[in-house]
């Protein structure tokens, strides 16, 4: 199976979590030296690849240890069966179902302990680099006749995690992401409001966060930056202007 990409920025997003929290643990650590040290500061190195790098869980182990390469394997996961996307008769909905009964009659769905081998004949997911997908899929099939919603009232029912796939559209609609405040209204340069996701995570009460406004214009903050940041003269400002150095 050919690796798939994301269809979002990932490493770039971690990247620039992983440089907060490097710079927050700097300050600490520069708040909990003694004063008369006088601690210097300290670079916070931070890569996109290095940061992907530390979601790969337990694939450096099972390598080193048995040899095991990890591969792609769609919407299921390693080790837990059944696991993945499954088609209703409305949608889709994903599961989590690992060691909990199924709540789906399948005479060889077996325990949660013989699951992981048999992925493929369970489930349909993909066996081992260059065995092809099982053809048995009984969990899709039970899927594919009820509606998502029924779907999900079953497995709750039987205390099987589970929930429905979501697009950006049910994540707007969604009563409890309004709820808890995951977005936010700014106004545009045509006067229109835009909806964009809010400060959410993480969330403090005493110091919430806010986006105070939507995006500049190009050079709204020029003048801005070199006067109040940089202390240059409003004549020198005016000469860079008239040089075409700044907009």
């Amino acid at each position: 199976m050919p690796p798939v990409r994301p269809n979002l920025s990932i490493g770039d997003t971690l990247a620039a979590m992983n440089a907060t929290i490097g710079i927050l643990l700097a300050l600490v650590r520069r708040g909990w030296s003694p004063a008369s040290s006088s601690p210097a500061g300290q670079d916070v190195d931070v890569s996109i690849a290095e940061s992907v790098f530390g979601l790969l869980e337990s694939c450096v182990p099972e390598f080193d240890r048995l040899g095991v390469v990890r591969e792609p394997s769609g919407s299921s996961l390693t080790g837990i069966v059944p696991t993945g996307t499954y088609p209703c008769r409305d949608g889709a909905i994903v599961d989590h179902w690992g060691e909990r009964g199924l709540p789906v009659q399948a005479p060889d769905a077996g325990d949660g302990a013989s699951r992981p081998g048999r992925g493929p004949a369970l489930c349909g997911q993909r066996g081992p680099r260059g065995s092809p997908a099982g053809t048995g899929r009984p969990v899709a099939e039970w899927t594919s006749g009820l509606a998502a919603a029924e779907a999900q009232a079953r497995c709750d029912a039987a205390a099987v995690p589970c929930g429905p796939i979501y697009s950006v559209r049910d994540l707007v609609q969604d009563a409890h992401f309004q709820a808890r405040g995951c977005f936010e209204e700014v106004a545009t340069r045509d006067g229109r409001p835009l909806k964009v996701p809010a400060t959410v995570h993480p969330k403090l009460t005493a110091t919430p966060g806010a986006t105070l406004r939507g995006g500049p214009r190009l050079g709204e903050h020029t003048d801005e930056v070199l006067g109040s940041l940089l202390a240059l003269p409003p004549g020198e400002i005016a000469a860079l202007r008239s040089r075409g150095v700044i907009a």
